[in-house]
């Protein structure tokens, strides 16, 4: 049954890994001083720089596993993204104990998040992308 409906699915499931990335990246523009803030909050260098390359990797990794670009690879970069934001900004362990459930929650989707994108690198974008047209 699924064999039929494999790469539609591939496809969406690509997209809604894809939309957190995209629409926080948006996000970060428009906010973008406070992001820098944010990152500087927990003691990293670089904020400026930093942010600009967090809203680089979270917009154009996601529009580029929403098309299936260099989906493996992509994949496997957001993956890690993913685990060092949660262990970076949602320490659950290291937070006030009325913020433990909400950066727990964050932290396990992250790695979950993770866990989607480990998948999609494994497996690949399916022939509803980019990369399988080029692949002809």
């Amino acid at each position: 049954m699924f064999n039929n409906i494999q790469n539609p699915l591939a496809l969406l499931g690509r997209i809604l890994l894809a939309l957190i990335f995209i629409t926080s990246g948006f996000g970060k523009i428009g906010g973008f001083e406070g992001v820098v803030g944010y990152i500087a909050s927990k003691g990293l260098p670089m904020a400026s720089v930093l942010a600009a390359l967090t809203i680089l990797v979270e917009l154009g990794g996601g529009l580029a596993v929403a098309a299936g670009f260099m989906t493996r690879w992509v994949a496997l970069a957001l993956a890690v993204f993913s685990l060092l934001a949660g262990l970076i900004f949602h320490a659950y362990w290291a937070v006030p104990v009325d913020q433990v459930m909400n950066m727990q929650i964050n932290f396990w989707k992250n790695v979950s998040i993770a866990g989607g994108f480990l998948v999609l690198a494994a497996f690949g974008p399916g022939a509803i992308s980019v990369d399988a047209k080029r692949a002809h």
